[in-house]
C-alpha cells in the first residue's frame, strides 16, 4: 500500500514515515518545509508543496491509496496571536487537501488531531465522547476539520480515523529523527536545553494549581508509540473499518516537577527553573482514557516517562543536525 504523509518532514510525521517503512508500506512525503526539515525526509521521496495547492497535490494523490495528515500549525499561543494563519492552513488548506483526496478517489485518511479539541475537561481521564469545547484557535481549527471529516464520511464514503493525542515527546531510538521546533515550546526539550546550557532557565507557568505539587499534570506519550498507533489506524481502515475517533495517551499523568525530577535522574543534572504566572487556558490536569484505541487497534503505549526523556536526551546531544 502506498501512503502520502503530509507534514512528513515534521516531528511526529517523520517518526510515522519511518514506522510505515518498517512495516512494509511505500511512503511519499508531502511537505512545504515551513516548519519541517529536509534532513528528516532523507531516504524518502519528498514532494515539496503546500496542502492548499490542489494542482500539485492531485498527481501525487493518484499514486497513493491512503493519506496521513500531519501538516498543521500547532502552537497554541501563536494561534491566539495570529488566528488567521491557523484558520487558513488548518482549515482552508486542509479542506483543499480533503477535496483533492475525493477528486483523486483516495477515501482512507488518518488525521493527526489533538486533545485541545476538548478544552478544559469536566472530568479526567478524558474519554472520546467528552464535550468538544476548545478554548483556543488551534483547538477550534482541529475541531472544524474533524467536523468536515464527519460530513465527508457521511456524504462521500470517506473512511477516516481521527487520533486525538496528548503530549507527544521523545525521539526515535535509532537517532534518525527527533524533536526539532523553532521556536521550541515543549516542556521536555526546553528543560533539556536548560540542563545542557544551550537554552535559558526553564519557566514553569504556575505552581498553584489544584494538584499534589501545584504544577500542571499532563499525559506524556512517546512519539514512536504515537507513530505505531497511526500505522495500526491505517491497517484498520484498509481492513474495512468504519470512520471513528480515538484518544492516544498512556492513561497516566505527570506533573511538571515530576518531569523535572525524572530529567535529573536521567541526565544527572537538575534543570534550572523559575516560577512565572499561569498561562490562560491551561487546564490543571489532562490525562487520556485510551481504552477505546487499545481495544479497537490492539495498541498500547509501551514506553515510560524515563524512556521518553532518555531518548530525547540522546537526540538533544547529537553534535550535528
Amino acid at each position: 500500500m502506498a501512503v502520502l504523509v503530509t507534514g512528513g518532514a515534521g516531528y511526529i510525521g517523520s517518526h510515522a514515515v519511518r514506522m510505515l517503512r518498517r512495516e512494509g508500506y511505500e511512503v511519499l512525503i508531502y511537505d512545504n518545509l515551513s516548519t519541517g526539515y529536509e534532513f528528516l525526509a532523507q531516504g524518502f521521496e519528498l514532494i515539496r508543496g503546500d496542502i492548499g495547492d490542489s494542482a500539485c497535490l492531485l498527481p501525487v494523490l493518484h499514486r497513493v491509496d491512503a493519506v496521513m495528515h500531519f501538516a498543521a500549525h500547532a502552537y497554541v499561543g501563536e494561534s491566539v496571536q495570529n488566528p488567521r494563519k491557523y484558520f487558513h492552513n488548518n482549515v482552508e488548506s486542509a479542506l483543499a487537501l480533503l477535496n483533492a483526496c475525493m477528486d483523486a478517489g483516495v477515501t482512507r485518511l488518518v488525521f493527526s488531531s489533538t486533545c485541545a479539541v476538548y478544552g478544559i475537561p469536566a472530568q479526567v481521564p478524558i474519554v472520546e465522547d467528552s464535550p468538544r469545547l476548545p478554548v483556543n484557535p488551534y483547538g477550534v481549527t482541529k475541531l472544524l476539520f474533524e467536523r468536515a471529516l464527519e460530513a465527508y464520511s457521511q456524504a462521500y464514503g470517506l473512511r477516516y480515523m481521527s487520533l486525538r493525542y496528548f503530549n507527544a515527546a521523545g525521539a526515535d531510538e535509532s537517532g534518525e529523527t527527533g524533536e526539532c521546533h523553532n521556536p521550541e515550546t515543549h516542556l521536555i526539550p526546553l528543560a533539556l536545553m536548560a540542563v545542557a546550557g544551550s537554552g535559558p532557565e526553564l519557566q514553569i507557568f504556575g505552581n498553584d494549581y489544584p494538584t499534589a505539587d501545584g504544577t500542571c499534570i499532563r499525559d506524556y506519550i512517546h512519539v514512536n508509540d504515537l507513530a505505531a498507533a497511526h500505522v495500526k489506524a491505517l491497517q484498520y481502515l484498509a481492513d474495512g473499518g468504519d470512520s471513528t475517533v480515538a484518544n492516544l495517551g498512556t492513561g497516566h499523568g505527570h506533573s511538571v516537577l515530576q518531569v523535572l525530577a525524572t530529567i535529573k535522574e536521567v541526565t544527572g543534572k537538575a534543570a534550572p527553573y523559575r516560577i512565572v504566572s499561569r498561562r490562560f487556558g491551561d487546564p490543571p490536569v489532562l490525562v487520556a482514557d485510551s481504552k477505546y484505541a487499545e481495544k479497537l487497534l490492539k495498541w498500547r503505549a509501551t514506553r515510560s516517562l524515563t524512556d521518553i526523556i532518555a531518548s530525547a536526551w540522546r537526540w538533544s546531544r547529537r553534535a550535528v543536525r
